[in-house]
């Protein structure tokens, strides 16, 4: 099985400007979803503000929209949650939708669990860490990693990460327009990196560490294409999906939407997996 994966940050749910002032950006969204060429199989939304309201209109709306269904709109103690849509005819009705421990994060989520025919279900995570502090955030992507691997070893997280990518070696973020509070959020305290500014890559590093692998590095590291690295935030990669080990050779494509410019201050990302090429060999249980 082939798989199509959309990320986006809709900023306040593509309903509302930065002041909270009507703004429809909903049908700018759509577009960008819609070309990757292909009706995608995921679509991992954040800041979903609204969302819920009156009767869940907007989330409606998206379904009809993009033709897709979605889960429920998971807990989130921020009002801004992230949304998960799926597509039925390829990945099948959804088998587990688990919500615990949302509380524990500022935007809050939920593993959307499939059967794709993989030995063992594949877990799905539509993610937005907390932009504060990257202490929590670090905590948060932990939790995330855990949660994903509650029903196996296959899993998938994709959001807004709000962190510098894991890898040393990736472009540095670009300080000459990275806001105060964003660069005392995204980069070491001086006292922590001899006075230098260095990009705080611990959350990302966190997700690293727990056996997942960031899907635009890894195509990146077998082709040198930097155009893999661009950034999708206006100072650095903040938008990312990473997989499981299992599913790093399954990673085929990937490609930064930024058309139309209009629809969100943050480019979304298209991922496309080809399940065939899974490692199956340890299909691990939890415990």
């Amino acid at each position: 099985m082939r798989l199509s994966i959309v990320v986006q940050n809709t900023a306040q749910g593509a309903l509302r400007d930065a002041w909270g002032n009507p703004e429809d950006r909903w049908p700018l969204i759509v577009q960008r979803i819609e070309s990757i060429g292909e009706p995608p199989d995921l679509v991992l939304l954040q800041e979903a503000a609204d969302w819920g309201r009156y009767g869940h209109r907007q989330l409606g709306r998206a379904m009809d929209d993009l033709n897709m269904d979605a889960m429920p709109i998971p807990p989130s103690h921020s009002g801004l949650p992230p949304v998960l849509l799926y597509r039925r005819e390829t990945v099948g009705r959804w088998r587990n939708w688990n919500t615990d421990y949302a509380q524990e994060t500022m935007h809050g989520f939920g593993a959307a669990i499939f059967d794709v025919g993989l030995p063992k279900p594949l877990a799905v995570i539509s993610a937005h860490l907390n932009p504060f502090s990257p202490d929590k955030a670090r905590a948060e992507a932990k939790l995330l990693a855990t949660r994903a691997y509650r029903y196996g070893p296959y899993g998938i997280i994709g959001g807004d990460i709000n962190y510098p990518p894991a890898a040393a070696e990736h472009p540095a973020p670009d300080y000459e327009t990275m806001r105060p509070y964003n660069r005392s959020a995204r980069t070491r305290l001086p006292s922590e990196s001899g006075g230098t500014v260095v990009p705080d890559r611990r959350v990302a590093e966190m997700l690293a560490y727990s056996g997942f692998v960031d899907a635009a590095w890894h195509l990146y590291k077998k082709t040198g294409d930097k155009e893999l690295l661009r950034r999708t935030g206006s100072d650095d990669r903040i938008d990312q999906l990473w997989v499981t080990a299992p599913l790093a050779e399954a990673i085929t494509e990937y490609r930064l939407l930024d058309d139309p410019a209009d629809a969100s201050d943050h480019a979304g990302v298209m991922v496309r997996l080809d399940l065939s090429t899974a490692d199956t060999d340890n299909p691990w249980d939890y415990r």
